[in-house]
């Protein structure tokens, strides 16, 4: 209890990289947030924590150095000359970033792209590039970066089957990454695996009941995300980011403190699906982020709502036989499930401090 790490919810780091091709040239840009600026060149000359526009500026050189030989364009096997704009900054969900507009020009006009990534490789192997390209009407989303530093994509002719597993990726990388969303299922999990009797707990008899108890909570959370993502995708519902991810934090503290002082025992569905609605917002965020192809809307956002069930599958699968093997314990009842949720109650009132009070 005395020895902790920061936790938290939906900071991943990704930078964001846009190229739009006609004929020679490229036009676009890339966002780094400021925090990984930070990482990479050092930016906080006077080390007081934090950073001002005036210490990001001054780095802008050390950021174009160290951005040029990280980020390489070729077309025709020849490189296309990188050119870095005047730096600005741009606030995002989860905190400021540096924008760079950039341009480059190649030898000959642009059919095959070969894009070599490495940015952060060396200090952040989690990091990753989320490109959008883009040449008229054809719009292709890739995840650059970890394993695949180096890519080519065709410019005219994107592969739909490299789409589709992009934004599956993305989606199970998102769950993966999103704390707060795995936290709060996991505090519906913790009790299905027991039974509320008068003013304590007692295990399950048999699997048959917690398994449906699982079935339902999972069930109910995916469907009520699915159906806000699905809204949120296609411009039909839109709530302001800092009220979504603050009631997402909320949701997690009714959630966990409902295992510490139980109020409702049997109805845990209809919480993870009241719940599931806001947090289908939160997942909308990332996948606005990456951007939806016009040509396959509907594939791309399968592929990340399937993304999101696979990597919400492999905890539920890695998690609940190890709560189904510990339900007899006193241990389990005792301190797992009543301190375990009220450290998660804890975590989630600091998020929710920081997304409700504290300024971006």
């Amino acid at each position: 209890m005395l020895v902790g790490t920061t936790a938290q919810g939906h900071v991943a780091s990704n930078a964001f990289l846009e190229l739009d091709a006609h004929g020679r040239d490229l036009t676009g840009s890339i966002e780094l947030a400021v925090r990984d600026v930070e990482l990479a060149v050092g930016v906080d000359a006077d080390g007081d924590g934090r950073i001002t526009w005036g210490e990001l500026r001054a780095a802008e050189p050390r950021l174009d150095a160290y951005l040029e030989p990280r980020l390489t364009l070729s077309a025709g096997h020849r490189g296309c000359e990188v050119r870095f704009g005047s730096l600005r900054v741009n606030a995002r969900v989860d905190g400021n970033y540096a924008y760079l507009p950039l341009s480059a020009q190649c030898a000959e006009s642009v059919h095959e792209l070969e894009i070599r990534y490495r940015i952060l490789d060396d200090v952040d192997p989690s990091h990753r590039g989320l490109l959008r390209l883009s040449a008229g009407t054809a719009l292709q989303a890739v995840v650059l970066g970890g394993s695949r530093p180096t890519m080519t994509l065709a410019i005219d002719r994107p592969a739909p089957w490299r789409t589709f597993a992009e934004y599956f990726e993305a989606g199970t990388a998102h769950i993966f990454g999103g704390i707060d969303h795995l936290l709060f299922l996991l505090s519906l999990l913790l009790p299905a695996v027991l039974r509320r009797r008068g003013s304590h707990w007692e295990p399950v008899e048999c699997g048959r009941p917690a398994f449906w108890s699982i079935l339902k909570v999972v069930t109910a959370f995916t469907v009520a995300h699915s159906i806000t993502l699905s809204l949120a995708a296609f411009n039909l519902v839109h709530l302001p980011s800092r009220l979504t991810e603050s009631v997402i934090a909320a949701s997690i503290i009714v959630a966990a403190l409902n295992n510490v002082v139980p109020i409702v025992t049997d109805s845990r569905a209809r919480i993870a699906f009241a719940f599931g609605l806001l947090h289908g917002f939160g997942f909308a965020s990332v996948l606005a982020e990456m951007g939806l192809p016009a040509t396959a809307r509907l594939a791309c956002l399968v592929a990340f709502n399937l993304g999101i069930e696979a990597g919400q599958l492999a905890v539920v699968s890695a998690v609940m036989p190890l709560a189904y093997a510990s339900r007899r314990l006193n241990a389990y009842r005792r301190a797992v499930l009543p301190w375990g949720s009220a450290a998660i109650a804890l975590i989630a009132l600091v998020w929710f401090i920081e997304r409700a009070f504290l300024p971006a």
